[in-house]
């Protein structure tokens, strides 16, 4: 392909292209979208081991473990309270807890826990931190455990 040919197609691609761009521009942010910013995109933060330790030694905070009961009698963190995030009456049990407190939430690995966060948000819980890596990061950190 020679020049001519390449800047020929060059232009014509722009010309092709500048309504697309120029009617995306001028498009508004839904209403939900203009009213947040990215740091409000989710009702909690994601948070470490050592972060959450720190947080979880404060007995005001409450350790949320959101795995079964199963799960949570195999072990979990020290002081931890457990409503598992998949049982029918979750919304029903954390709709009884203060919305003022702060809730460190976990599970296994960190998805159930992150969907409980989006449901305690939708609460109106306001202090809630998720363990990212989960319980299993929290034992691999080699961090205490009750059984």
């Amino acid at each position: 392909m020679n020049l001519t040919k390449l800047i020929a197609l060059t232009a014509m691609f722009g010309v092709l292209t500048a309504p697309t761009l120029r009617a995306q521009d001028n498009k508004k942010p839904a209403a939900s979208e203009s009213n947040k910013s990215s740091s409000e995109a989710k009702p909690y933060k994601n948070i470490g081991v050592e972060e959450f330790a720190k947080l979880a030694s404060d007995k005001k905070n409450v350790v949320l473990d959101v795995r079964t009961a199963k799960e949570f009698q195999d072990g979990h963190i020290p002081g931890a309270i457990n409503i598992d995030v998949n049982a029918p009456d979750f919304e029903k049990k954390v709709a009884a807890l203060d919305k003022t407190k702060v809730y460190l939430v976990h599970c296994a690995a960190g998805r159930r826990s992150a969907k409980a966060c989006d449901k305690l948000g939708e609460l109106k819980f306001s202090h809630l931190y998720n363990l990212e890596p989960g319980y299993n990061g929290w034992t691999k950190d080699g961090k205490a455990v009750e059984r």
